[in-house]
């Protein structure tokens, strides 16, 4: 529990600590897609085939933790210092080291109680690794899409 807590105070003061780049209308977007589409993953993965789990196998409360404040934090950390405007090569690495991280932390949840908090059942790392770039993706996908339409309204705003 102590690494989730420190986990959750460190990943929320870098992501909220001098975002310049994200509105409060892009945060609430991130945060929102990034809730539902843990929750309706993890329905299957982690309560009905019990891949993973945090804490213990049961349905908990101390379990929405991750889910509330930990991974869309994650998300908006990874999209606050994207480097949108910068060649497809920096973008790539920046892709890369990010995944490289991400792994790097899911091995350091799965160490015994205090600090890990994460189980795995029959989910292993190379099943992050192959996950993760398809879902990082789509993280960069979504939030597109959201920018596109801000600009549309403000644009409908201003006619």
């Amino acid at each position: 529990m102590i690494g989730l807590i420190l986990a959750i105070l460190i990943f929320n003061s870098i992501a909220f600590i001098k975002n310049k780049r994200l509105s409060g209308n892009q945060i609430v977007h991130i945060w929102s897609f990034t809730i539902a589409f843990q929750v309706v993953f993890d329905v299957f993965i982690e309560f009905k085939y019990h891949g993973y789990w945090y804490f213990d196998k049961e349905i908990d409360w101390v379990g929405l933790l991750p889910h509330l404040f930990l991974v869309p934090a994650a998300n908006i950390i990874f999209l606050k210092w994207f480097p949108f405007n910068k060649k497809m090569a920096k973008q790539i690495l920046y892709l890369v080291v990010f995944f490289i991280i991400i792994l790097l932390y899911e091995l350091v949840t799965l160490l015994p109680g205090p600090w890990g908090y994460f189980h795995y059942g029959w989910w292993k790392i190379w099943h992050a690794a192959m996950i993760d770039p398809i879902l990082l993706l789509m993280l960069l996908g979504y939030y597109k899409w959201i920018c596109k339409l801000e600009e549309k309204a403000a644009c409908k705003n201003h006619d």
